[in-house]
């Protein structure tokens, strides 16, 4: 696992403040490695989920330091959903 993914993993399960996901999304960061986020939290994992995210490290950290809207990211092609647009909608919650 890389550090990149250990440390979103780490942010991510800040930000949620030990609430959970109701649903599953992975976050595929480019190059580096996936994390799941379900109602258990953040994890390193590469599991089936029902929408999963993609988009590279730079793209990733700057929506998790709230540098960037992840609905402007999508709007830009700059993060890409595949699944569940409603489980998907329900992460900016999780994100913000």
């Amino acid at each position: 696992m890389s550090d990149v993914v250990t440390e979103a993993v780490a942010a991510l399960n800040a930000k949620m403040d030990g609430a959970g996901f109701d649903g599953t999304a992975k976050f595929t960061i480019e190059d580096e490695g996936s994390i799941i986020i379900d109602d258990g939290g953040a994890r390193a994992s590469d599991e089936d989920a029902d929408v999963t995210l993609t988009a590279t490290t730079e793209v990733f950290k700057a929506i998790l330091d709230g540098e960037m809207n992840p609905t402007t990211a999508f709007m830009t092609g700059k993060l890409s959903v595949d699944g569940d647009m409603g489980q998907a909608m329900k992460l900016s919650g999780v994100l913000s």
